[in-house]
């Protein structure tokens, strides 16, 4: 589902920089939403990008932890926590699309000139669905200095929410806090019972 994924935004994403009209429909736009109900736009403006640079960093995040979690729901089918492993994926990544614009969706709702694109919302979940199974592995601070996972979420949540206030970077720092959230919490949805294993990964149960 990874490669999957990640081809459909890629190809999704050029398409929409040599057509200016389908790169406007697409985007996310709160304004447009609440007055026109183009609830759509929840979903596709995960599959397009601002620009190479950004597509590029977002895919090759996500084709990185992506194909782990892969490997993680693959091994909770097995031992019958979860049914089909591709379906809890798809949700997964989807869902956190839809749930981390929520807050931006609110927050630029009468905001006409407000548009956001990019999977960095679903990416963060991803990347924090990873960081639960695993939180003592090392994650790659600016891909160069190695931390561990648990100390670079909660790093990570600090810098989204204090970014989210300050604004003006143009990055839409709520995303990127909303989709790390429900990324982590996933596990426990899927079986309350998982937050035991987190707890002994830390040596605290």
């Amino acid at each position: 589902m990874t490669i999957i994924i990640l081809l459909v935004t890629v190809v999704v994403s050029v398409v929409a920089w040599a057509n200016s009209a389908l790169f406007q429909r697409l985007l996310l736009n709160p304004y447009l939403m609440v007055r026109h109900r183009e609830w759509y736009r929840l979903i596709t403006h995960a599959f397009i990008h601002a620009n190479f640079l950004h597509l590029l960093i977002n895919m090759l995040v996500f084709l990185s932890f992506g194909q782990y979690i892969e490997i993680v729901l693959r091994q909770l089918h097995v031992s019958g926590i979860i049914g089909s492993a591709r379906l809890h994926f798809v949700v997964l990544y989807i869902g956190a699309v839809v749930v981390s614009s929520t807050t931006t969706l609110y927050k630029h709702r009468n905001n006409p000139y407000y548009q956001s694109v990019g999977a960095s919302g679903a990416v963060s979940a991803v990347v924090f669905f990873s960081i639960f199974f695993n939180p003592l592995d090392k994650v790659y601070l600016m891909a160069i200095i190695p931390i561990p996972g648990i100390v670079f979420a909660i790093a990570y949540l600090i810098y989204s929410s204090y970014m989210s206030r300050k604004g003006g970077d143009n990055i839409n720092h709520d995303a990127h806090f909303v989709g790390a959230v429900f990324g982590f919490i996933y596990p426990i949805l899927i079986s309350p019972r998982l937050l035991l294993f987190f707890l002994r990964q830390l040596g605290l149960a």
